[in-house]
């Protein structure tokens, strides 16, 4: 039975088995089973680090909320004065054209897509551009500005113009202007009218501009808030 146990063993040596039996396992084995059993200490950065990380998103989205409120007033508010400016631009062209038909429909209209046009607009055109770094101070001045001019002021009149001539020669409420010249002779119909629009002009420029600034702060304010809490 021994000569059988000798002749397994020395079988096993030679085909490259080790028989451990009870005998320890070498340190390099036990240093190598220790590290593979025990998180590494990076992992453990990484758990500690992101409880931070998350803490710090949090706090900059709290801030970024009460930031942007005022702002989403700011730019409501924009688009309000747009729409003031078409129903005025349409009381003014209405008395032009000496039009009583449909003034709710006209009304409404007027004050609802200024509005609108306003306010998308300057989100696609400001507010995106200035929150993602693509835009300088002088540019956000210049696009409020101009889109209070385009939408606030150019784009009522020219709704109102129109939305109320054809009222007109529908209505028969003005002589009929000759073949050619329809919208020569409006104009010179209306330009008394045309001249009071420089009242919208004036403020909507004022307002895109103190716009344009006040959200170029808000931005500066939130970018040094995030870079001193990182």
């Amino acid at each position: 039975m021994a000569v059988f146990g000798h002749e397994a063993g020395a079988k096993l040596r030679d085909s490259g088995v080790v028989w451990v039996g009870t005998e320890e396992a070498p340190k390099d084995v036990k240093m190598t089973a220790s590290m593979h059993g025990q998180p590494s200490r990076s992992l453990e950065d990484a758990k500690l680090r992101r409880p931070m990380i998350i803490e710090i998103i949090e706090k900059n989205f709290d801030y970024l909320r009460k930031e942007m409120t005022p702002n989403i007033y700011q730019t409501t508010s924009f688009g309000t004065t747009a729409g003031f400016s078409g129903i005025f631009s349409n009381f003014l062209f209405r008395r032009c054209f000496k039009v009583k038909h449909d003034a709710l429909k006209t009304y409404a209209s007027l004050a609802t897509l200024p509005f609108l046009s306003t306010v998308v607009t300057y989100k696609l055109l400001v507010i995106d551009p200035l929150y993602s770094e693509n835009i300088s101070k002088e540019n956000c001045v210049f696009r409020s500005s101009l889109i209070g001019i385009v939408c606030g002021v150019f784009y009522p009149s020219s709704l109102a113009f129109t939305k109320n001539g054809r009222l007109a020669t529908k209505y028969h409420t003005v002589p009929l202007p000759p073949k050619g010249r329809v919208l020569l002779h409006w104009m010179r119909l209306c330009h008394t009218q045309m001249k009071l629009m420089v009242i919208p002009l004036i403020f909507q420029t004022m307002f895109g501009i103190l716009n344009g600034l006040h959200h170029y702060a808000v931005f500066e304010r939130t970018l040094e808030k995030t870079i001193h809490e990182e």
